[in-house]
C-alpha cells in the first residue's frame, strides 16, 4: 500500500513538473549575419585648437544592411565625435528599418573614426516584430577615401546581431 501511494505521489510530481516546464515559453538566442554598405549623407563640426587636428562633430550616414537569412533593412547612422586626427572617441546610433515597418536600435563606443574598425554595439530598441529585443552587435569595417565631390568616403563592413526576443 504504501508503494503504491509513493509511485502515485511520484507520478504527481512528476505530472506537475512537466505542465510547468511545457507551459514556460523557451526563448533561444538568434544569430544573424550580416553585410552593409553605407554613405556620408551629413557632416557637421569644428577644428578645437588645442592640438593640431582636433576636431569635434557629428556626422550622418545611411545605407543597406543584407542579412544572411534574406532580411534586408535600410539604415541611417548618427556619429557624435571628438578626436583628434582619426584618433579619439565616437558614439554612433544605428536604427535598422526592415521593409515592413519593424526597427532595430542599436549604440556602440569606439576609440578609431578612421581607416579599419571594430565595434561591439548594444541594442536599445526594437519596433513591430523586434518589440522588446535585447542583444548585442559586433561588427568590423572600413571607411573608402571620399571620390571627387563626395563629404566623405562610402563605408562597409560585416558582422553579427545576436539577440532575444520576449515570448509572443
Amino acid at each position: 500500500m504504501a508503494t503504491r501511494k509513493s509511485i502515485g505521489v511520484l507520478l504527481c510530481g512528476f505530472i506537475i513538473a512537466a505542465f510547468l516546464l511545457g507551459s514556460v515559453a523557451q526563448v533561444m538566442a538568434e544569430t544573424w549575419n550580416y553585410k552593409a554598405h553605407n554613405r556620408l549623407m551629413k557632416v557637421e563640426g569644428r577644428q578645437i585648437p588645442d592640438a593640431e587636428g582636433h576636431w569635434v562633430g557629428y556626422q550622418e550616414r545611411e545605407g543597406v544592411t543584407i542579412f544572411e537569412n534574406g532580411e534586408l533593412g535600410w539604415h541611417k547612422v548618427s556619429v557624435i565625435y571628438d578626436g583628434t586626427k582619426g584618433i579619439g572617441s565616437f558614439t554612433q546610433y544605428i536604427t535598422l528599418t526592415f521593409p515592413d515597418g519593424s526597427t532595430i536600435t542599436n549604440c556602440s563606443k569606439a576609440p578609431s573614426l578612421v581607416g579599419e574598425y571594430k565595434w561591439t554595439a548594444e541594442i536599445i530598441h526594437g519596433t513591430g516584430r523586434f518589440q522588446g529585443i535585447k542583444g548585442t552587435v559586433t561588427g568590423f569595417g572600413k571607411f573608402l577615401p571620399p571620390e571627387k565631390g563626395e563629404l566623405g568616403g562610402k563605408a562597409f563592413g560585416a558582422g553579427t546581431f545576436t539577440f532575444t526576443l520576449p515570448p509572443k
